[in-house]
């Protein structure tokens, strides 16, 4: 087979996103500039597409598609014609050490999950700890949340099966290399599990929240059939640790688990789970992250600015913003969600956070997407490791106060100007929670909004419109990645306290559903390099 890169497809010459219709616009366009002839080409492949929308009354679908014809050697000397990279995931040798006691693992976000999928699929019958529900009952509480039901702190949007990623809008880029194949593993094994086949060659793949949850059930069910074991409701809540090295784990504050490799992958936003491992003499860190708000406008005027009079043909558009303020600090649009909701997305009582969510369709009015600032350890109050942690409470129990219990929201004209949205204008929130209009600029630091309001007049420049003086602000988005690093070992990828292996996003290494994905994949291969599966 033979890898042919630029292809360039009209947007008008798909008659549908169909693969099949795109499929035939790329055979149509191979077969006539590259002058094959009838009964030589055996299949084609799609393994990348993007959107080229620089020239908006000529926009572009570019791929690159896996070819198999005759002669394939004639066509190497044909411009945008190579042969085809073979990068493949490659699994580890397995060791020999015997395991008294199968693995656990802490957290069923993506690097719990792909890491326990992982080590089910070679045998060593894992153990999966999450503190939050199965995902169905999981909905049916955030549900509940939304409409006025109290918060339940240990399964909402931050905790349950899958992780803070199934209530968001399931994206699946990443800007980590990947010389070693995990990333396209991480996108086959979710397409294995019911994922859309285009996450695997879209330039900006997502799932949507709608069905990643039952991708992430399925991938449950596939560990449990495997040998594998999960406990739903069941919270870590101490280590027993014996000469440096981990035991066993105490859960629900009275059940001892005995066990000799521990995964920790416990999320962002398991705070008291920080706290009890700081007690443990753990290695722990502070860490830069960002802060602010969701801001949302109308679908189609983002469509509008992207694409002009073509967007409504076209997927949701979405964007990718940033800006250096005046005072030094980065500014930038964070998982940003076409067609999407605003969401609460609080896990501790008298606190409030947002976060952003879509479904597949991103077919809602408006678009949303976090516009962060940059904070660092010198922003905090203290030097402990967990002063980033203390750093959002603060925040986060402001945007409470001034939400009176519910979300804080401004429109931009108002957060501008520093005073209090009493009306509403032009555009309406979209947002799943309780809201209340309120001015933001009393649950957020001076330094953090002057940084936005100089950033969105400034991203009006990039996106008209952007600064739309009824834009609707939301508070306060302080979730956007961990506040901490659990410091591991860079060989080993253990933590001080032997055994224990800090994973994914909540130890401080990821940020996203893939890059957390790929850190389990890779806490298995070191795992598995070492242990025995059972027999």
């Amino acid at each position: 087979m033979i890898r042919i890169s630029n292809i360039k497809i009209p947007v008008d010459n798909l008659k549908s996103q169909s693969e099949e219709d795109q499929l035939k616009a790329i055979e149509k366009y191979i077969t006539a500039k590259y002058r094959i002839r009838e009964g030589e080409l055996s299949s084609i492949k799609i393994v990348k597409r993007s959107l080229d929308a620089r020239k908006k009354q000529e926009i572009h679908y570019i791929y690159s598609a896996d070819v198999e014809v005759k002669e394939e050697k004639y066509y190497f000397s044909k411009p945008n014609v190579m042969e085809i990279p073979k990068t493949k995931y490659v699994p580890p040798v397995l060791g020999s050490q015997k395991l008294n006691n199968r693995p656990v693992i802490v957290g069923m976000g993506p690097a719990g999950l792909f890491c326990a999928l992982e080590l089910a699929q070679a045998g060593y019958r894992p153990l999966i700890l999450e503190r939050g529900q199965d995902v169905d009952r999981r909905v049916k509480s955030v549900e509940a949340y939304w409409q006025g039901a109290p918060l339940n702190v240990e399964s909402n949007v931050q905790f349950g099966e899958g992780g803070a990623g199934t209530f968001s809008d399931g994206k699946l880029n990443t800007l980590v290399k990947d010389p070693f194949g995990r990333h396209q593993k991480v996108l086959n094994t979710f397409v294995q599990h019911g994922a859309p086949k285009e996450i695997t060659y879209s330039n900006k793949p997502h799932i949507g929240t709608d069905r990643l949850r039952q991708v992430v059930k399925d991938m449950r069910e596939e560990i449990i059939r495997l040998g594998g074991e999960v406990r739903f409701e069941t919270k870590v809540t101490d280590l027993q640790i014996e000469k440096n090295h981990i035991s066993a784990v105490v859960v629900n504050e009275s059940e001892v688990i005995p066990c000799e490799v521990l995964v920790l992958a416990i999320g962002h936003s398991a705070r008291d789970t920080f706290e009890m491992i700081h007690q443990h003499n753990f290695e722990m860190q502070p860490k830069s992250f960002a802060i602010g708000v969701r801001m949302e406008h109308p679908q189609a005027m983002i469509g509008n600015a992207q694409y002009g009079p073509m967007y409504e043909k076209l997927p949701a558009a979405d964007y990718k913003v940033t800006h250096q303020s005046k005072n030094g600090r980065g500014v930038y649009s964070f998982c940003m969600c076409p067609g999407g909701f605003v969401v609460d997305a609080s896990s501790e009582q008298e606190r409030i956070a947002v976060n952003g969510m879509s479904n597949y369709d991103r077919n809602e009015k408006n678009a949303n997407s976090a516009i962060i600032v940059t904070v660092t350890p010198e922003d905090f109050e203290g030097t402990d490791c967990m002063a980033g942690v203390a750093f959002q409470r603060k925040w986060e129990s402001l945007a409470y106060q001034e939400g009176k219990g519910c979300v804080p929201v401004q429109r931009f004209a108002d957060f501008r100007d520093n005073k209090e949205t009493t009306v509403l204008g032009t555009i309406q929130p979209n947002i799943k929670g309780n809201f209340t209009l309120s001015n933001l600029r009393n649950c957020l630091p001076d330094y953090v909004c002057e940084s936005l309001i100089e950033s969105i007049e400034a991203f009006q420049r990039k996106i008209r419109g952007f600064a739309n003086e009824d834009a609707i602000l939301s508070g306060v988005e302080t979730r956007t990645s961990s506040p901490l690093r659990i410091v591991r070992e860079e060989t080993s990828l253990e933590s001080n306290q032997k055994g224990i292996y800090p994973c994914g996003e909540g130890a401080g290494y990821a940020g996203g559903i893939v890059s957390a994905a790929m850190d389990g994949i890779k806490v298995f291969e070191k795992i598995a390099a070492i242990y025995a599966p059972e027999k």
